[in-house]
């Protein structure tokens, strides 16, 4: 046990020193030669940990947005989670260009989608049970990747097209899409 918690203070360090070098220049110019001088350890030790700067910001954005989405009680309110994920978004921007230019669009989205995923199965499972229907369990099982793969998109896009909208715009019009068309397509197939 007090190997994983050095373990996991090791690479807490070692995030810390990238963020701020992040926030000092380009993601593409920082090397692990700068990571470990401003964490005191040394190549060795980073290289245990991750295979490379591109892991460790992999695992930035695991650690702080994702597990901190899935520790979030959110599964009731599918908006929260929205607006949770936008608030991350806009706090560290610096950080979330570098994963997104560093690991691409596929990757992040499948960030999002596995954290969605369980939100989106949640709020049809609820719908299904408010409307009362019985649905086939492969076609739910659509609904809810269909849902989760446009909400995740959805969001990469806002993340990257910020002009196009104004966060308010675009929470009231997804919100408006999402309580709408659900109930809608639930009824339009059931048993």
């Amino acid at each position: 046990m007090k190997r994983e918690t050095a373990s996991l203070n090791t690479k807490k360090a070692l995030a810390a020193s990238l963020k701020k070098l992040m926030a000092q220049k380009s993601f593409s110019k920082i090397s692990v030669s700068e990571i470990i001088a401003e964490c005191g350890v040394n190549r060795k030790t980073f290289y245990y940990h991750f295979q490379d700067i591109y892991d460790l910001l992999k695992w930035i954005f695991e650690k702080e947005a994702v597990e901190v989405l899935k520790g979030f009680d959110c599964l009731i309110n599918l908006e929260e989670a929205i607006i949770f994920v936008m608030d991350y978004v806009d706090d560290n921007q610096y950080i979330i260009n570098c994963v997104y230019d560093s690991i691409g669009r596929d990757e992040m989205k499948r960030f999002l989608y596995n954290d969605f995923s369980g939100i989106i199965a949640y709020n049809v499972d609820n719908a299904i049970k408010q409307l009362d229907i019985n649905i086939d369990e492969k076609f739910k099982d659509l609904v809810v990747s269909f849902y989760t793969e446009a909400l995740a998109g959805m969001l990469i896009e806002y993340l990257k097209n910020k002009e196009k909208y104004t966060r308010e715009e675009w929470l009231k019009y997804t919100m408006q899409i999402l309580k709408n068309s659900l109930p809608n397509i639930l009824l339009s197939y059931k048993k």
